[in-house]
């Protein structure tokens, strides 16, 4: 990629494959033909075209950095038959296809994490020891375990709650729990950085919890470094130097929303698809 070219990070799609045409049509994106998108996770899943929506970012080629989000490995989990799926799960157009196998080994070689350009993007969030060096190591460990032929075996040691914080000393399963939950689950944290998965509402004022992005004594506010994440539509849109949220809820009939990293642009399409009950 051109250090010049302009990129566009996008907010969780979930199969919302007319919403994310619409705004790839918008004067300032479809205008620039060099342009480059990222993507924050969470492709796939409660919308109506989760096989449309795969197919369009994997046309985009080269242009498109797309990181895996909860709802891509749940799709993932599927696929492998470690889990199974949910009432709300939309995503069987992709399993059912006649290359099933070839979307499902696209969707398990993203990334977990993507830095250039002074900002890093994950699904949703940072643990507070982490910098960007080892934010980006730490993914690869998630990433060469989903590229090797044992895969499955793999995933399946990846799902829990516990532990809900960072150690260096940790083995390969409870790193592999703490990395995947921090980098695809997280919202909540307590003083301490230790991650909670019961709250899934907007933030609010809290002595024993606040958002992942205030924990104190974070170490990437050194770096100069925005982290762009999706992942929490009841927070919404966030924009401030340190921290981007791009979950503006499209799939519950909100916004999808894109930003242009070099001068923090958005462009927004209002979004039709509306799934009720409310559910995260």
């Amino acid at each position: 990629m051109s250090s010049t070219a302009n990129i566009w990070a996008i907010g969780d799609v979930q199969g919302c494959c007319q919403s994310l045409n619409d705004l790839l049509a918008q004067p300032e994106i479809a205008g620039d033909p060099q342009a480059h998108f990222w993507f924050a996770g969470d492709l796939v899943n409660r919308g109506p075209d989760s096989l449309a929506t795969l197919n369009r970012v994997i046309a985009l080629g080269e242009r498109c950095t797309a990181i895996l989000g909860n709802h891509d490995l749940h799709l993932l989990g599927v696929a492998a038959g470690i889990k199974k799926p949910g009432k709300s799960d939309t995503f069987t157009d992709i399993l059912n296809a006649p290359n099933a196998d070839e979307l499902i080994d696209w969707l398990r070689y993203r990334p977990l994490a993507h830095y250039a350009q002074g900002h890093l993007m994950v699904h949703a969030g940072v643990l507070p020891k982490w910098d960007v060096d080892k934010t980006l190591s730490l993914a690869a460990e998630i990433e060469t375990a989903l590229r090797s032929p044992n895969w499955k075996a793999n995933l399946k040691k990846m799902y829990g709650n516990d532990p809900a914080h960072w150690s260096d000393d940790f083995s390969r399963n409870k790193r592999f729990r703490v990395i995947i939950n921090a980098l695809t689950r997280m919202r909540m944290c307590n003083v301490h950085g230790h991650m909670d998965f019961t709250y899934k509402h907007a933030p609010v004022a809290d002595e024993r919890l606040m958002p992942w992005f205030d924990v104190p004594g974070r170490v990437i506010l050194n770096d100069d470094v925005t982290i762009i994440f999706g992942h929490w539509s009841t927070l919404g849109l966030l924009v401030r130097p340190d921290a981007v949220c791009l979950d503006t809820g499209c799939i519950w009939g909100g916004q999808l929303t894109a930003m242009r990293l070099r001068d923090h642009k958005l462009v927004q399409v209002n979004c039709e698809q509306q799934q009720k009950p409310f559910e995260l």
